[in-house]
């Protein structure tokens, strides 16, 4: 009686009874009817904002044997783990890569099939997956929500502080395989490599 028979009408993803559909909605249509209150997130779900909670409170009751990561949630720790075995067991049956997770699987088959079911309610665009819809929609609230420690500056996306961070570290992370300069971001690296193109080396 396990069976996912309750498919969203916009994603397809199958869920087991109507109750959980009717929350999984809710990443569609924006609302968020339970909000955190210590800061200003708010969540779809209230298990999400459960989870949420211990951001502030720091409890990551779920360690990993291996490293000294800990999380939150136990599926969060299942999943890192895979980060030390290399299991991936998840297959993409169009093009056989494989993934540590369900959720990346079925981000990843949009890339076949076109789908893009996560749309924006201010422009035309639409989304693969939640979180880059988050991420797009900052474009038009102006929202920074990640600062840097040791400047004033902030970002939309922590990828973006990430590669920030390094021009105080001085990390240059991003090597060329012909003369051994290193940059600090990736896109350098691939305007650097175009003033080989030609050369004999």
């Amino acid at each position: 009686m396990n069976k996912r028979q309750y498919p969203c009408d916009i994603c397809d993803k199958p869920f087991k009874n109507i109750t959980k559909l009717t929350e999984h909605r809710k990443s569609h249509t924006g609302e968020k009817p339970y909000p955190c209150d210590v800061c200003d997130k708010s969540f779809t779900q209230n298990i999400h904002l459960t989870v949420h909670r211990k951001t502030h409170t720091g409890e990551r009751p779920y360690p990993c044997d291996v490293c000294d990561k800990s999380f939150t949630q136990n599926i969060h720790l299942t999943v890192h783990r895979r980060t030390h075995t290399g299991e991936r067991p998840y297959t993409c049956d169009v093009c056989d890569k494989l993934f540590a997770n369900s959720s990346s699987l079925t981000t990843h088959r949009r890339t076949h099939t076109g789908e893009k079911p996560y749309p924006c309610d201010v422009c035309d665009k639409s989304f693969a997956d939640s979180s880059t819809l988050t991420t797009h929609r900052r474009t038009h609230t102006g929202e920074r929500p990640y600062p840097c420690d040791v400047c004033d500056k902030s970002f939309a996306n922590s990828s973006t502080l990430t590669s920030h961070r390094r021009t105080h570290t001085g990390e240059k992370p991003f090597l060329c395989d012909v003369c051994d300069k290193s940059f600090v971001y990736c896109s350098s690296l691939t305007v650097h490599r175009r003033t080989h193109m030609g050369k004999d080396i």
